[in-house]
């Protein structure tokens, strides 16, 4: 009889988990780049567009290990929070992506 841990369907379910939010990660990144450049582009745009590509490169550094299983199998520390932090700069970069297209 084991009397170790069993994650079952667990650990599967969080590299779905990841690989989904780096998915959605690309995506945004994708449509602000071309949003950028259908807007007429300028120096205000490419700037939005290369940060938001900073910020995209940043997370999926962050991200990859996690989505592939290669990561921890926690999620602790500092991982979590940059994420989350990332996120909220790449949404604010959106939001003035979308005001600079109403200007």
């Amino acid at each position: 009889m084991s009397t170790g841990r069993d994650p079952g369907l667990q650990p599967e379910r969080t590299r779905l988990a990841w690989r989904r939010t780096l998915l959605t990660l690309t995506v945004a990144t994708v449509l602000a780049v071309r949003l950028a450049s259908s807007t007429g582009g300028g120096p205000a745009g490419a700037l939005i567009a290369g940060g938001t590509v900073l910020v995209w490169g940043a997370l999926l550094a962050l991200c990859w290990p996690r989505g592939t299983g290669a990561g921890p199998a926690r999620t602790g520390g500092r991982t979590l929070p940059l994420v989350t932090a990332g996120t909220v700069v790449l949404a604010l970069l959106g939001v003035l992506l979308v005001l600079r297209g109403l200007w």
